[in-house]
């Protein structure tokens, strides 16, 4: 979701960090259906319909204010608790082409692109960096390890990099 952050018209406009955006995503999804995730969501998008928008955002948008599934909150809830903690979680997950894996992750992010939900963080299984669509995540469980902090703004795919200055 991090475009869009770098996709605004209005150059006056304050401008959110990725990372501040993703904290955003995953504080909705944690605040579930109650009257203050509304109030949250409906404020989200106030803040990004008065700028015009490509399809991605608008997509990205959309998904990032509606109301969460009750299952995607309860997985949402658990994530949240882990990356606070910085505690690794168990997935059992089952990817694109339908094979089913149990991954130990530290999550580091979550975040909306276009219609869906991920959690970004670093895979123990492919030792390495690795976003996973919540609808993929068959469950979810809290370990009790210890995870490693790691920066927010160095995990978020989906962005444009920006390149060092020579």
């Amino acid at each position: 979701m991090a475009n869009v952050a770098t996709h605004r018209t209005d150059p006056t406009a304050t401008d959110l960090t990725a990372a501040e955006i993703a904290a955003l995503a995953l504080s909705l999804a944690h605040l579930g259906t109650g009257p203050q995730a509304a109030t949250a969501r409906r404020a989200l998008r106030t803040l990004f319909d008065a700028r015009s928008h490509d399809d991605v955002i608008a997509a990205t948008l959309e998904t990032l204010t509606e109301t969460l599934d009750a299952s995607t909150a309860d997985r949402a809830r658990v994530v949240a608790a882990a990356i606070t903690e910085h505690r690794v979680v168990r997935l059992c997950y089952g990817d694109a082409g339908a094979n089913v894996t149990i991954r130990d992750v530290e999550p580091v992010t979550c975040l909306v692109h276009r219609d869906h939900w991920y959690l970004v963080g670093w895979c123990r299984m492919r030792r390495g960096v690795r976003a996973f669509r919540f609808d993929r995540i068959l469950a979810v469980e809290a370990t009790g390890l210890l995870a490693r902090p790691r920066r927010a703004d160095r995990y978020l795919p989906f962005q444009r990099r920006v390149a060092a200055a020579a």
